[in-house]
């Protein structure tokens, strides 16, 4: 199938054209022509599967061709996502397939870690609103945005949504909804809460779900290692400069872990910087930016922060600590062997994680080849 067979005008297909889309992902083939016949969709697929022009695609086709006269500061679309650097990776997307429209649709990012008074300045004419919870219910109480004249709400990672407790947030935001309007919910995993909003937000939706296929899991190499705890960071190191590894996403499951992991990989000639909630988000950018850009050897990250992370060929990650679930770990290692390309996923196991991980395996299903390190002399590392 082709993006010319889904409905969308010649000026979208010349951006995708220009974007090197070549053919719609799975989720986009359904979730594309469902949304332009103006039906409520619930999206379950993994993290990297193409959700966002998923959405994004169908919304700007429909805001260009249904006109209408609104007032100021009140938005057309509502798009939610639980963190900045996913706010701002969203916006940029809107921004790169809407240039070629006949007339300007105006997308804004709003998130905290920044002053809000640039923001309340900026919401001036604004159609599609991308927001974290918080931040946008500090603009709504200052009146500088208004939602009664929503005509779709987006829900994108909701299950990250709901996870970082944003639910009552959300509940306060919906209660200013107009009640008729069209939702769309994008989950990377299924849950009762999940299974709970929907009920809630969605009328008789389409339901796509895309499995992650097992090729999709074998399009990653994964291997683990055996080491013991106060040989964990100078294996890191051994592993990063014996195998010349050049781009290393590495998970922690702390801040405080990831900082000084960074600065002893920094000591030991590595460069290398960590991405995490407590930095300004000038930094977060700074930093993801250098990461993407091949200028940042390694990168040390929080489960959240690396949310914001869409890199297509990022050929290694490693899992320094393990996460707390079977499905965040699969969440991890998708961050390589993206489109079609191989990618490596290694983690460390130390002897309090083997039970732990024995359980990841068994519900990735998939044994993953773990090796013994003690016999690796780390001297120098």
């Amino acid at each position: 199938m082709s993006f010319t067979s889904l409905g969308l005008s010649a000026f979208l297909l010349k951006a995708l054209d220009e974007q090197q889309y070549k053919a719609p992902y799975p989720v986009q083939e359904q979730a594309i022509p469902a949304l332009l016949k103006g039906k409520d969709v619930l999206g379950i697929s993994k993290t990297g599967s193409g959700k966002t022009a998923g959405y994004l695609l169908p919304i700007l086709e429909l805001l260009s061709k249904n006109k209408i006269e609104k007032r100021d500061r009140h938005v057309r679309v509502l798009i939610m996502v639980p963190t900045r650097e996913l706010a701002i990776q969203v916006n940029d997307s809107f921004g790169r397939f809407s240039h070629h429209l006949p007339q300007q649709i105006k997308t804004m990012a709003v998130y905290g870690g920044v002053s809000i008074n640039p923001q309340m300045m900026a919401l001036h004419g604004t159609d599609i609103l991308i927001a974290t919870p918080g931040r946008l219910l500090d603009l709504m109480h200052s009146n500088a945005v208004h939602l009664s004249q929503v005509e779709i709400l987006v829900l994108d990672e909701a299950d990250k949504l709901l996870h970082l407790g944003f639910k009552e947030e959300m509940d306060k935001i919906f209660s200013f909804l107009p009640s008729k309007r069209q939702n769309v919910l994008f989950s990377a995993t299924t849950t009762d809460d999940i299974n709970d909003m929907q009920k809630l937000l969605l009328h008789q939706p389409v339901k796509i779900e895309i499995a992650a296929e097992e090729h999709d899991i074998d399009a990653i190499e994964q291997l683990a290692y055996h080491v013991t705890a106060d040989r964990k960071g100078p294996f890191l190191r051994y592993l990063i400069k014996n195998e010349d590894m050049q781009q290393v996403l590495v998970f922690t499951s702390a801040v405080r872990t990831a900082d000084n992991l960074t600065g002893k990989l920094i000591k030991n000639g590595i460069h290398a910087a960590s991405l995490h909630g407590h930095l300004s988000q000038s930094a977060r950018i700074n930093t993801l930016q250098r990461f993407k850009e091949g200028k940042l050897r390694v990168l040390v990250a929080s489960d959240l922060a690396s949310r914001g992370i869409d890199i297509q060929e990022l050929p290694v990650v490693i899992n320094y600590e393990l996460p707390r679930s079977p499905k965040d770990y699969i969440h991890r290692i998708g961050r390589t062997g993206r489109a079609d390309a191989s990618g490596r996923a290694i983690s460390l196991i130390c002897p309090e994680d083997q039970h732990h991980f024995g359980i990841i395996q068994k519900k990735m299903g998939k044994k993953v080849e773990t090796r013994e390190s003690d016999a690796i002399n780390l001297h120098g590392y």
